[in-house]
């Protein structure tokens, strides 16, 4: 009885996570976001660039290629910010 708890606790989590990422997508939708080249802390990249192909893995700060998701019209306000990757 004991491991079907346990076999439920762990879909239940796999679902909620699953959904979390599409509710996350969808917001970002909403908001109307884009990206914002040049601005990136190195590891803190939304999503791959020219040279690596996962979130979170830039490896310098401010890598041309890297961005993050910004609401539109903030990245042309923040220095060294472009809305196209500079590579």
């Amino acid at each position: 009885m004991k491991s079907k708890s346990i076999m439920n606790a762990a879909i239940a989590s796999v679902v909620a996570l699953g959904l979390s990422g599409v509710a996350t997508q969808a917001f970002a939708d909403k908001m109307d976001m884009e990206k914002c080249y040049g601005v990136v802390k190195a590891g803190k990249n939304d999503c791959k660039t020219a040279t690596n192909s996962c979130q979170g893995h830039a490896e310098k700060d401010n890598d041309p290629n890297a961005f993050i998701a910004v609401p539109k019209g903030t990245c042309d306000k923040i220095a060294g910010g472009s809305t196209k990757p500079k590579g």
